[in-house]
């Protein structure tokens, strides 16, 4: 069977930035010091009360717009989040409910910011296999809604957002050369929510944080640059595609030290290594999609290019994807 293809993209964001010199006012903290460390000059944030599955059928019917297919001829539905409206359902049903795409499965997938590549990668098996023939991958995330607002480490770096794809079997060509991903559980401790199962919140603990994001920063940097750069190695070689041949490379907009440090580490100029993460900050699972959409529409791919995918997040996950248009 023909792997997938992609035939429709988009993306959504909350009407609401908030700056640098916003959060100067929330937090000890500054532009230069949030710029230097980032790269970061803004994010788009969501208004409390705001449902996370209206910004995931924004980003959808866009993609099924440019798809030119109705939301009856999609058969699933994979979202990729750890912030979604409810424990459960799966905002993957919500979803479905907004787009009347009821003769769809759906279900939604966690591998934080990895989770979009995990989300193509399986979709890429389905369609392969012949078990679906139109997917609908979200990734989706408001990640403010648990943010540490005292904490200048972590909240500085966030953003809400919401990216969609629609993919179906290729018929050229074009589509996903090759996909890998990986997991470490031995690592979970290094970025995490503890809030859960394990733990039942009590007020107290909404009251000093605890139900927040809790991250060793360097610690992420540094595996985040090798588990980026190892995968997308592995993702050119299963594709056969040589580093040279890749037209542009989308990393996770997570940190522009880390996206400017994986380019160097491939020998690519600056015009080929697509930056967001300064009008966007890190909206986790929904970063590469939001990416991959402007750059397509802003005419920055091309057909025939390859487009490399790569990514880091918490479990630790990281992934990485080969594209031809």
């Amino acid at each position: 069977m023909p792997a997938c293809c992609l035939l429709g993209s988009g993306h959504a964001v909350p009407e609401r930035v908030l700056t640098n010199a916003d959060l100067e006012t929330l937090v000890d903290t500054s532009d230069a010091w949030i710029v230097e460390r980032s790269g970061i000059h803004q994010r788009h944030i969501a208004e409390p009360g705001s449902a996370l599955s209206d910004l995931a059928a924004q980003a959808a019917n866009q993609a099924l717009a440019a798809a030119q297919l109705p939301a009856s001829e999609i058969d699933l539905i994979l979202v990729a989040t750890v912030t979604g409206d409810f424990k459960f359902p799966a905002m993957a049903c919500l979803l479905q409910e907004k787009l009347g795409a009821h003769q769809a499965a759906a279900f939604d997938l966690s591998a934080a910011c990895s989770g979009f590549l995990f989300g193509l990668h399986l979709a890429d098996s389905l369609i392969r296999c012949g078990g679906h023939r139109h997917i609908l991958l979200v990734a989706a995330e408001m990640l403010s809604s648990m943010v540490n607002w005292q904490d200048r480490n972590t909240c500085v770096l966030f953003g809400d957002g919401a990216g969609a794809l629609v993919l179906g079997p290729a018929r050229t060509s074009a589509g996903l050369l090759s996909s890998v991903i990986h997991s470490d559980g031995r690592q979970h401790g290094l970025l995490y929510n503890p809030a859960g199962s394990q733990h039942p919140l009590t007020a107290a603990d909404l009251a000093s944080g605890f139900a927040t994001i809790h991250m060793e920063g360097r610690e992420v940097f540094r595996h985040a640059v090798v588990s980026m750069a190892d995968a997308l190695q592995e993702a050119l070689h299963k594709a056969g595609i040589a580093q040279d041949d890749l037209d542009l490379l989308i990393p996770h907009q997570a940190n522009r030290r880390i996206i400017e440090a994986i380019g160097k580490r491939f020998g690519l100029p600056a015009e080929r290594v697509y930056i967001n993460v300064d009008r966007y900050g890190n909206t986790s699972a929904a970063s590469i999609p939001i990416a991959l959409d402007e750059a397509w529409r802003s005419g920055r791919i091309q057909a025939g290019q390859h487009v490399g995918l790569t990514t880091f997040g918490a479990g630790l996950t990281w992934a990485a994807a080969i594209l031809r248009f």
